[in-house]
């Protein structure tokens, strides 16, 4: 590995660049580099805010990412939920929630915004702090609602293709669903597609 780099490709050899060098230091970078073009083009910059004020509802090591402000933010993208007049009250409740969950025993053991979930609701914290609770949930389902829409993205590049860019709207949103949702037409069977086609209007032969 120490002997100077040879590059296979253009059959020249890298001016004092070993190989532990190259394969160390150059792949490295360029796999990073690979790496933060592909994040960025799969989540751009309100997905990244979302991500990160998420990471302040975090329950691990008594709450140790926990960031108002961070949170604040995050209550701002749903203007329908967190109306501007709500979100002093957000502010206030969320210090209130900070100090009793650090105090309470029950919460020190928790390992993800899951557990904190289930033992919010456990301990009827959910009630107390409305606001807070209703930003976690908005958490757990954000990963969810991000994928769907990726898959459903995903879907429409496969179907619409430049073979196939003249579907129609109706036409393509069928075919969406039936690929998105192969697992459960797979559970139908083809004669029961056929007899619902069959009785939509009259055929030469049945």
């Amino acid at each position: 590995m120490e002997d100077p780099y040879y590059d296979c490709i253009s059959h020249r050899r890298g001016s004092h660049v070993s190989s532990l060098h190259h394969y160390k230091v150059d792949v490295f970078y360029m796999v990073i580099d690979m790496q933060l073009r592909e994040l960025n083009n799969r989540f751009n910059e309100v997905n990244t805010t979302l991500l990160i004020s998420m990471a302040s509802l975090n329950p691990s090591k008594s709450f140790k990412a926990f960031e108002v402000e961070d949170l604040m933010t995050m209550a701002e993208f749903y203007p329908s939920e967190f109306p501007k007049h709500e979100l002093g009250f957000l502010r206030g409740q969320l210090m209130n929630y900070i100090s009793d969950v650090r105090g309470d025993e029950r919460f020190s053991h928790l390992k993800g915004i899951g557990q904190l979930a289930k033992m919010m609701v456990k301990t009827n914290k959910s009630i107390i702090y409305p606001n807070v609770y209703l930003l976690l949930k908005l958490a757990l389902i954000l990963p969810v609602a991000t994928s769907k829409v990726e898959r459903a993205f995903l879907a429409m590049k496969l179907i619409k293709n430049d073979l196939r860019n003249k579907l129609g709207d109706q036409f393509m949103n069928d075919c969406l669903l039936a690929y998105i949702e192969k697992d459960v037409l797979d559970g139908i069977s083809n004669d029961a597609i056929m007899d619902k086609f069959y009785r939509m209007k009259p055929r030469r032969k049945q």
